[in-house]
């Protein structure tokens, strides 16, 4: 078969090809019209869904920022001119901060800033002595889907506990976060947490053992370095 025979054979296959997909659209065209009525209102409810995220993503990073600026913002030093963008004490940045994180946290919950907020809305409620509520926001964040957010926030209520005479579970919540550690709480932190409540404890033999324990498994670490020296000191 020569070459101008296999291009005429194309040719014809291609139109038959052709002329069959045009006759089975018009057979099922109302069909058809639906379909791309659909994907085209999914595609527009998509890429509004990532428009939308996106900018709810960026608003919520900015408060939560906002509100950390009030909370590392400078103290006005003692006997000095006052400035107005300072605080005059510790108690009044740490109420200040904590409106901002509770309103950030309930506007923008559902998000990742929204976790971060509640644990610091927690944190800064524990520093002004709210314990009800700081445990309720240390709650809500240790839930967070973010492992980080959710094991500060683990190690913060296990501390909450201990304060409020609950040592059985802030020690459940200790051993949990030993077990299941993350970048922002190491094994070896939670088990320095929890030797430090068997001291309270009266229980030193047992927060002996974990110091040992973080000296073998964290030599060169901090947190080794730390236990090696509490057990120096007993």
């Amino acid at each position: 078969m020569d070459t101008q025979t296999r291009h005429a054979l194309k040719q014809d296959k291609f139109a038959q090809a052709t002329a069959s997909g045009v006759s089975w659209i018009g057979e099922h065209r109302s069909g058809v019209l639906r379909w791309v009525i659909v994907a085209t209102v999914v595609l527009v409810v998509v890429v509004g869904a990532l428009v939308f995220w996106t900018m709810q993503t960026t608003a919520a990073d900015n408060a939560l920022g906002t509100a950390i600026d009030a909370y590392t913002t400078p103290l006005n030093a003692p006997g000095a001119p006052a400035q107005a963008a300072f605080y005059n004490s510790a108690a009044e940045r740490t109420k200040a901060a904590n409106q901002k994180f509770t309103d950030v946290a309930k506007q923008y919950g559902w998000l990742p800033a929204g976790a971060k907020a509640h644990y610091f809305a927690g944190i800064t409620f524990q520093e002004l002595s709210q314990t009800g509520s700081a445990e309720t926001e240390l709650k809500t964040a240790a839930g967070a889907w973010d492992k980080n957010t959710a094991n500060l926030a683990k190690l913060a209520l296990a501390g909450l506990y201990h304060q409020t005479s609950r040592d059985s579970q802030a020690i459940d919540l200790y051993n949990e976060l030993i077990s299941k550690p993350s970048a922002t709480v190491t094994a070896p932190v939670a088990q320095l947490a929890l030797a430090d409540l068997y001291v309270a404890q009266g229980k030193k033999d047992m927060a002996r053992a974990l110091w040992a324990k973080i000296k073998d498994t964290d030599k060169d670490g901090m947190a080794g370095s730390l236990a090696a020296q509490k057990l120096a000191g007993q």
